[in-house]
């Protein structure tokens, strides 16, 4: 936009002056419009005029080459180096789009008048709402403010990490194991949710009830009953039409922590995210404890109640 602007200002305001005068300022002008103020801009709108012919011989076409190709080649570059050497959420649009994406118990399970403290949606409405520019976006601006907020808790609270709370001892089964024994498992144990984990111990997914339901059709004449005791039995013929082992119906996504890991990071995940427990692993990603809702819980408990003592 700043490449047109300059170029239209070279070829028709004869005057140097008046021409980088307006080019400038028009080029600022439509960034604030778009929110997207960037001074460098402002020099991609002057070079037309500054240069004289040996630019507004080009015509418009300046815009393509060289600025376009030079654009491109910026953007590709520093998305690689955002994304994939930073490990940012960069560009902020292509990250919202991802979220959209996602499974629905990946993101927030909880209606945003019921979250507590500052959400998204405040933060763009006092930004929409502010006579000032600021040059950051909401997403950011959000994100910086839960970093402030759980830096603000870590200092506050004892440094307490997953290790200090997690269950130890950790009921888990492999890939291939038959459904039927994991189901077994499940029933006896009164679990929710077990890990899968593969020969060295390292955590690939996870098995939840909702696992052994999904696959039920509940338009089906059978009964529920009916249904879930022919899927959860083992066939006993080579060929079978249904998945047999856990790996089959097990959850791949699965969120892991290091077992150093501050507890003020379980208060996201579990809160806003809705995940009701959480594997953690040690320094070589091996299964190594699991961490309930009710186990964060009892420890800030325990905290409050110290204090108070």
């Amino acid at each position: 936009c700043s490449a047109f602007i300059g170029i239209s200002c070279a070829l028709n305001i004869a005057e140097t002056a008046s021409s980088a005068a307006v080019a400038a300022g028009a080029s600022v002008l439509v960034m604030l419009l778009f929110r997207c103020l960037h001074p460098p801009a402002t020099a991609t709108a002057l070079a037309p005029v500054m240069a004289g012919e040996s630019i507004t011989s080009l015509g418009y076409s300046f815009m393509l080459v060289p600025v376009g190709i030079n654009v491109g080649l910026m953007l590709i570059l520093s998305i690689i180096i955002n994304r994939w050497v930073l490990n940012r959420d960069y560009p902020n649009a292509l990250s919202k789009v991802v979220a959209k994406n996602q499974r629905p118990d990946e993101t927030a399970s909880l209606n945003n008048n019921h979250k507590i403290g500052i959400t998204t949606e405040d933060i763009e409405l006092a930004l929409k709402n502010s006579n000032s520019f600021v040059d950051i976006t909401a997403t950011e601006l959000s994100q910086l403010l839960s970093s402030a907020e759980m830096n603000t808790f870590k200092r506050i609270r004892e440094d307490i990490c997953c290790a200090d709370i997690m269950v130890r001892k950790v009921i888990s089964v492999e890939y291939g194991t038959e459904v039927e024994d994991a189901w077994k498992l499940i029933q006896t144990k009164k679990l929710k949710a077990m890990p899968v984990v593969d020969s060295a111990n390292r955590v690939i997914g996870i098995l939840t009830w909702h696992d052994f339901f999904k696959y039920i059709n509940l338009n089906a004449y059978d009964s529920l009953q009916d249904q879930f005791r022919r899927f959860i039995r083992r066939t006993a013929k080579i060929e079978t039409n249904k998945p047999e082992a856990v790996g089959h119906i097990m959850t791949p996504y699965v969120v892991t922590l290091p077992e150093t890991t501050h507890i003020v990071e379980l208060i996201p995940l579990m809160s806003l995210q809705g995940h009701r427990q959480i594997p953690i692993i040690n320094e070589e990603h091996r299964l190594v404890g699991m961490v309930y809702q009710a186990n964060l819980v009892a420890a800030l408990y325990n905290q409050e109640l110290a204090k108070a003592l």
